[in-house]
């Protein structure tokens, strides 16, 4: 089940779930899209809002996975997590807000007894970043410190636009000594995505969790850098549902990791994909398809320690490059 089906990502996550093969039935708060989506896919729908027990927990019968792309994620997560949890389905998400990931620490002992999989950020940045930094962990003996930053670039869609805004943290957090910790706002640093350096801001990412859980890093640190008008201002319900094909094709993320080893060590390496949007669809409809093939384990996963490092670079022209030591 794709919730969220008929908005803007998860109507991409649909069309490539549907070419991969799988078997879905769509489902969301809003008959009316949800219906139009469902007529031109030729796929079954099922009509419920997300803080309603009753109306989920009937939604999720028959139901083996269910893939969450409804935000504002702070919304939705907790009520379709803990129904995931009671009726035994394996539970996904493309989230990137930090709570979901706190909330599923939370709930992983209740997954593990129950024999339910919690998969927050299937799809997106925390699949890339955690592949990226997988990745670089493994070439080194081992992990001290890892500092990683995204390169955002091109228009935002209207949902993530209004979920970044409602989740803005006034603190700024870094993962210290395997605990998270504020840390200062103002101090960038100098980050190569493979066109030479530019300065990032610290931002508080999921990923801070995720990337401390799969690497076994105490100390992780994460930044952002952002271009071409990349974070939306003004009224935000009049944007538009998200970017078009063409800018998409035409706005590439990057992300670039340097992990410093309890040897002194360090190494630095890149990562390059589609648009963050693409990606995210792409990712998130793979990810579903393995856990449906059994690629599943009780509790609360990541995309990288479920699926190993290599999982971003199986999604579209993905690559990761080491930089010279």
């Amino acid at each position: 089940m794709i919730h969220g089906a008929a908005g803007y990502t998860g109507s991409m996550v649909a069309e490539h779930a549907k070419a991969a093969g799988l078997k879905i039935i769509l489902a969301g708060r809003s008959e009316a899209p949800l219906s139009e989506l469902a007529a031109s896919l030729g796929l079954p729908s099922r009509v419920f809002p997300a803080d309603d027990p009753i109306a989920v927990a009937a939604a999720l019968q028959g139901i083996d996975v269910l893939l969450n792309c409804a935000g504002p994620f702070m919304r939705t997560a907790e009520p379709l997590m803990r129904a995931a949890i009671a009726a035994g389905v394996h539970y996904l998400d493309i989230a990137a807000e930090l709570d979901s990931y706190l909330l599923a620490e939370k709930l992983d002992a209740d997954a593990i007894a129950a024999g339910v999989m919690l998969l927050p950020g299937s799809g997106g940045s925390v699949a890339m970043l955690g592949s990226l930094a997988s990745h670089a962990v493994a070439r080194i003996d081992m992990a001290r410190t890892i500092r990683i930053a995204l390169h955002v670039t091109g228009s935002m869609s209207r949902g993530s636009a209004i979920s970044a805004t409602e989740n803005v943290m006034i603190e700024t957090l870094a993962r210290r000594g395997g605990q998270l910790q504020s840390r200062g706002s103002s101090a960038t640093r100098p980050f190569d995505f493979g066109l030479g350096e530019v300065d990032c801001f610290p931002l508080t990412l999921p990923d801070l969790i995720t990337i401390g859980r799969t690497t076994g890093a105490q100390d992780v640190e994460t930044f952002v850098h952002v271009s071409g008008g990349a974070f939306a201002q003004g009224d935000l319900k009049a944007l538009a549902a998200g970017p078009d094909a063409e800018h998409r094709k035409a706005n590439r993320y990057q992300a670039a990791v340097e992990v410093t080893g309890t040897d002194g060590n360090v190494v630095r390496s890149i990562l390059d994909t589609v648009n963050g949007y693409s990606f995210t669809a792409l990712a998130a409809a793979e990810a579903a398809r393995r856990v449906i093939d059994g690629e599943a384990r009780s509790g609360f996963q990541t995309p990288a320690g479920l699926f190993g490092a290599g999982f971003a670079e199986t999604i579209a022209d993905t690559t990761i490059t080491d930089l010279p030591t």
